[in-house]
């Protein structure tokens, strides 16, 4: 990526691209086929060294940002695992990780001066949690060249986050075929699928083009419902209910994430399965998902911020795809919907959870 192009992407104000969840399943691109557990293996060695110095009264002491893009279920599960890793990796090595969690609302101005105040502070890595977040860090950190470790960029690439020398992460790429594969699976009588999503999401322009390409394919229509506020989700769901359409489906969408307990009773009532990308839309009440476990991608990601931070950026790969292959249902929404989802078992591990308002 070109860091100029990137100050023109936020210059224009681009909006919020995620994640979440958003999360991928076994699908995606990765610069590297090795796992960002596997990239952290080597910060043994370096707490070794740290050991050595806390025996002579001089521990080594780190201080980290943590930057949500914006607070919903699926980035305040990473964010807690990568605070939760933190105070593992410190305990073990025999150090000291001060960390403060904070949120940018989804604004570009506010994740700016989050930015700004962190490198003012010197901290010594910023971990941005989503896509926007990412985008906005690494311009505040140009200049002091602060490792930036972002979680959950579904498409790193995409979002011109790629070959930039202070700036690795962990990827949640979303494998959209499989998830309509489910679709079909469970229902193989589907005629036409909803598609909702933001276009201020930079994380769903590619599985939505892909959804695209598999439904014609298939022979199958599809209705588009775009939506960039709570009251627009819940707006583009009545029109798709009212449409008919026989199931919906919507990516690592952060905009329709967060209004997801807002639709998810009118879509289970009205008979349409939402499938998503993120398990966190799944316990916010969508039908179902299969994607990363947050909670080890989060994990993940700090131990790459460590491995960063105490031997440097040589040798990190541009990003580290998180493995997939968690099929995640909504047992309660089933069972309004009325679909037995065991037909997915052979599709790949099946976790049953319940919808929670967090």
């Amino acid at each position: 990526m070109k860091m100029k192009n990137l100050k023109k992407l936020m210059a224009l104000g681009l909006a919020a691209a995620l994640s979440l969840s958003l999360i991928g399943c076994s699908g995606g691109t990765s610069s590297s086929d090795d796992t960002a557990t596997e990239a952290a293996e080597d910060a043994d060695s370096a707490s070794e060294a740290e050991t050595a110095d806390t025996a002579s009264g001089d521990a080594a002491e780190y201080n980290i940002a943590i930057v949500k893009q914006m607070d919903h279920a699926s980035l305040d599960e990473i964010a807690n695992a990568v605070a939760a890793e933190l105070d593992a990796i410190a305990a073990e090595n025999n150090v000291t990780i001060n960390y403060e969690i904070y949120s940018g609302q989804n604004d570009q101005t506010t994740l700016k001066q989050l930015g700004d105040q962190a490198i003012a502070d010197g901290v010594d890595a910023i971990i941005p949690v989503a896509t926007l977040a990412a985008q906005v860090m690494t311009v505040c950190a140009e200049d002091t060249q602060t490792p930036v470790v972002y979680a959950a960029i579904s498409d790193p690439e995409a979002a011109e986050m790629t070959g930039i020398d202070n700036v690795t992460g962990t990827s949640d790429a979303l494998n959209t075929e499989l998830i309509l594969d489910m679709m079909l699976a469970a229902d193989p009588e589907v005629q036409n699928v909803g598609l909702l999503y933001s276009l201020s999401e930079t994380n769903s322009a590619k599985p939505i083009a892909d959804a695209k390409a598999y439904l014609d394919e298939k022979g199958i229509s599809y209705t588009e419902q775009t939506a960039n506020t709570n009251d627009e989700v819940i707006s583009a769901a009545s029109i798709l209910i009212a449409d008919g359409v026989d199931a919906i489906f919507t990516p690592t969408d952060n905009v329709i994430m967060a209004a997801e307990l807002a639709i998810y009773q009118d879509l289970a009532e009205a008979g349409i399965p939402h499938y998503t990308g993120a398990d966190s839309f799944v316990r916010n009440g969508a039908f179902a998902t299969c994607g990363v476990n947050y909670t080890t991608l989060g994990t993940d990601t700090a131990d790459l911020a460590y491995t960063a931070i105490t031997e440097g950026m040589d040798g990190l790969d541009d990003y580290y795809l998180s493995d997939g292959g968690i099929i995640t249902v909504n047992t309660e929404t089933a069972e309004t919907l009325g679909i037995d989802y065991s037909v997915f078992s052979d599709m790949g591990e099946v976790v049953e959870v319940q919808t929670t308002e967090e």
